[in-house]
């Protein structure tokens, strides 16, 4: 199942590690985040080594609905009331800045990608007062901001913010063009990070300073990652024949849907869910409609939707996504911890990877040449621990405590042996994908076992 973005370009392939070397930073994965870091780094006049397991942008990056937006659902009326008004103004601010940096940057360079200046929408058809106050929220802190009745959607709303002047492109395209000009390794996994030694098979690369973009940090200790997150999987489909909105939508109730236009498609997307928790379970809103019932699964409720709101239409599309989502809704950008200090890290994006891919390469890169940033502030992986941090962390620690305690019990796979190499927790099949998922931390498997998703490094073994 290959996302949009896959079937009209292929990014020029670049050749494996040499050999042993040394350079100022090295910064591993080749998705948005790390090409972008690689970039910056460059401009600065730093030497960056970027080191991908696979090719160029085969990661999350190719998964993307690639919005590039500040609307990051219900967040700033959170964000005012648990870390103030000036750390509320930082993410604001960075995710503003961070529209505008991907269109300098396109129009500087001449990057034919598709980019659309556009609004953004949140709806909802049950109630508007949350919308009202998130409204009010963002527009104090100085994003274009209003609520409305009307909107493009195929049924009726009870309200929807409209933020102005976000953002949507061809990931690809771009990501094809900054590349140019890095010094990328493709089909260089990392196996070992000690100190600034960042060990290959097929090399070692020496470092001042090692920056962490891979999606999912696959270093247990420092940071402590595995336990401040969790990953979601979502699905899009892209469907001929429905009408286009000119704007991009995120419903926030129960089930709710995306709506984003790309090209004579258009990218229908829901049915998230947490990585390894069976899929096939029917949630409130794949619950039989008026329209008839549809089958449990993510896929079939958005066909099933799709047939109910655009009779006629057709899929041409399919794909899904990874997500990293973190114990309080926010990145991770910054140190990786307070006993290496030399080693940055970007993950947690959530939803929203396109614009914190530029976030995370703009603060690392300050942070890595020595620049005051204060916006790095709320994105701080050492940012204080919040009551709501507390109750993800409760929850989360529920899964992970029951994903280790099955891999004590017998299983009826046949295929392979169904403990994640990671952190060894029982895998659970995804039968929507053929895949077996970690519902620990998000590690996937291919049914021959073969690694499709980290933080895992290596391949299950397959039964003898």
């Amino acid at each position: 199942m290959k996302s949009i973005w896959t079937e009209e370009i292929e990014i020029r392939r670049r050749r494996e590690l040499p050999g042993d070397m040394e350079a100022q930073a090295v910064v591993i994965g080749a998705g948005m985040a790390g090409i972008l870091t690689a970039y910056y780094l460059k401009q600065a006049g730093i030497r960056a080594v970027v080191l991908e397991a696979d090719r160029i942008g085969s990661g999350q990056t190719k998964n993307t609905t690639a919005k590039i937006t500040s609307q990051h659902n219900l967040i700033y009326a959170g964000l005012i009331r648990t870390f103030g008004r000036r750390m509320a103004e930082h993410y604001a601010a960075a995710n503003e800045a961070a529209i505008g940096e991907y269109e300098r940057l396109i129009r500087e360079k001449g990057i034919d990608c598709d980019f659309v200046r556009c609004p953004a929408y949140l709806y909802s058809r049950s109630g508007a007062e949350l919308l009202k106050r998130e409204t009010e929220a963002a527009s104090s802190l100085g994003i274009k901001a209003s609520f409305e009745t009307e909107c493009e959607l195929p049924f009726p709303v009870a309200g929807v913010i409209r933020f102005g002047d976000q953002a949507r492109f061809h990931p690809l395209k771009f990501l094809a063009e900054m590349s140019e000009g890095l010094e990328i390794y493709e089909q260089t996994r990392v196996l070992k990070v000690e100190g600034r030694r960042v060990e290959t098979a097929r090399g070692t690369v020496t470092a001042e300073h090692v920056v962490f973009a891979a999606h999912y940090p696959f270093i247990n200790v420092p940071g402590y990652y595995f336990a401040r997150m969790h990953q979601e999987r979502s699905y899009v489909i892209g469907l001929e024949g429905a009408e286009r909105p000119e704007g991009m939508y995120l419903g926030i109730d129960p089930g709710g849907l995306s709506f984003r236009t790309c090209g004579d498609y258009l990218l229908l997307g829901g049915g998230s869910h947490r990585t390894g928790v069976n899929p096939g379970r029917r949630t409130a809103a794949e619950m039989p409609s008026k329209q008839g019932a549809v089958t449990g699964c993510r896929y079939g409720m958005l066909r099933s939707r799709a047939g109910e709101l655009y009779p006629g239409c057709r899929e041409a599309f399919r794909w899904s996504a990874q997500d990293c989502m973190t114990l309080d809704g926010l990145p991770y950008i910054g140190r990786f911890s307070g006993r290496k200090p030399n080693w940055y890290v970007a993950t947690g994006f959530g939803k929203w990877g396109m614009t914190s891919s530029m976030v995370s390469a703009r603060i690392l890169t300050a942070m890595i040449s020595g620049r005051d940033c204060p916006e790095a502030d709320i994105f701080s992986p050492q940012r204080h621990f919040t009551a709501r941090a507390a109750k993800g962390l409760v929850v989360h620690g529920a899964y992970t405590v029951k994903g280790l305690a099955k891999h004590l019990l017998p299983s009826g796979n046949k295929e392979i042996i169904p403990n994640c190499p990671h952190m060894g927790c029982r895998l659970e099949r995804n039968p929507e994908e053929e895949s077996y998922d970690c519902p620990c931390h998000g590690s996937r498997f291919d049914r021959e076992g073969h690694l499709m998703d980290g933080p895992a490094q290596t391949d299950c073994r397959k039964r003898e």
